[in-house]
């Protein structure tokens, strides 16, 4: 039985987852001024390029990947002169760099790739700015099915989470990007999160208001993970939802699918400076994305599953947030659902939304 089923078997879901090569001239640098016999033998790799494709049984993604190389090389982009050899790391980069460009899925991979990929993302971040990141691949534990809570009547609206947030997960700085939004509400008015103030710059908690806080609500029946294209984004068996960012094409379904406005686009090549990178990163959580891709909240995979809270949990300075495993019976998560009056939004919907909220 999945974790899921477990957790919703308990009946709490209302109440209470990298060449030289050698063109044989003897030289490591500079031109070897053969460019005639290095254009035929582009040629010859060039035809054994088709037959090897065409002649041996492969997948379709193994194909490409081989008739790519093949071309490149008779085109001349990959080149078996030495003119284009400078060094050991250059050329270690450029395999890093190929290497990566024709990974597979992670959600597919096995965990040797996985350990692989990773590996080599951190070395090629070493190769390019002198200095070391530790990238996990660490997988779900058994078990552990994880869910949020937070409390309307602690937070006020302080958005220290926010900020954690930010730098917590690599966000970019230029364009401002934030998985977290604090709503301030007007007391007695109910949730209209149409008419809610946003971005607020006066002291809180301001009289008459109350705030409350949205995210991605790792939802177990999540909409946003069944229109994707390519399955780039899906569920993982601790109910994290997550964006594997090399295979995301930037297609926004998922943004136009999820009710609860928890996905982020990066229109424009996001920044952060070297000094303000957060070097504690998860695969799947927040290593620096690129221009044109999706990403959200994954409750701080990175810290979730080393057995820590969520940066925005640690933050808060009301204790408005509360986070844990659900199919923990000593949890605290777990102590909230069953003894406060909880309720997630657009329950009709049934997204199961793992992100309850309660009021003391």
């Amino acid at each position: 039985m999945s974790n899921t089923k477990k957790w919703f078997s308990l009946n709490l879901g209302n109440k209470k987852k990298e060449q030289s090569s050698s063109c044989g001239c003897g030289s490591t640098t500079g031109g070897c001024n053969s460019n005639n016999a290095s254009a035929a033998i582009g040629e010859e790799k060039h035809k054994d390029g088709f037959d090897q494709v065409f002649d041996v049984k492969m997948d379709r993604r193994t194909a490409f990947k081989q008739l790519t190389a093949s071309l490149m090389i008779g085109a001349g982009a990959v080149s078996t002169s030495c003119s284009v050899t400078s060094g050991d790391e250059s050329k270690e980069k450029a395999q890093i760099d190929w290497e990566e460009q024709f990974k597979g899925n992670y959600k597919l991979m096995t965990d040797d790739e996985k350990k692989a990929t990773v590996e080599r993302l951190s070395r090629s971040y070493q190769l390019r700015t002198g200095k070391t990141v530790d990238i996990s691949s660490r997988n779900a534990e058994e078990d552990v099915l994880f869910g949020y809570a937070f409390n309307i009547s602690k937070c006020q609206g302080s958005m220290d989470c926010v900020n954690a947030c930010v730098e917590e997960n690599n966000q970019d700085r230029n364009s401002q990007m934030q998985y977290i939004r604090i709503h301030e509400m007007m007391d007695g008015q109910g949730f209209k999160f149409n008419e809610a103030d946003d971005n607020y710059y006066h002291e809180v908690p301001a009289e008459g208001h109350f705030y409350m806080g949205t995210q991605c609500f790792h939802c177990d029946n999540p909409p946003c993970t069944k229109v994707c294209p390519v399955q780039a984004t899906w569920q993982e068996e601790d109910g994290l939802v997550v964006i594997d960012y090399d295979w995301c094409i930037g297609c926004r379904y998922c943004m136009a699918a999820c009710p609860y406005d928890g996905r982020r686009f990066n229109w424009t090549e996001p920044e952060i400076k070297e000094e303000k990178i957060n070097k504690n990163q998860h695969y799947l959580g927040n290593r620096p994305r690129k221009k044109g891709v999706m990403e959200k909240c994954t409750f701080c995979v990175q810290r979730s599953r080393e057995g820590q809270n969520p940066a925005c949990v640690d933050a808060c300075p009301t204790g408005a947030r509360t986070f844990g495993n659900l199919l923990d019976p000593d949890s605290t998560i777990r102590w909230v659902l069953e003894n406060k009056k909880v309720f997630r939004l657009k329950e009709e919907l049934g997204t199961e939304p793992k992100f309850w909220y309660y009021m003391d």
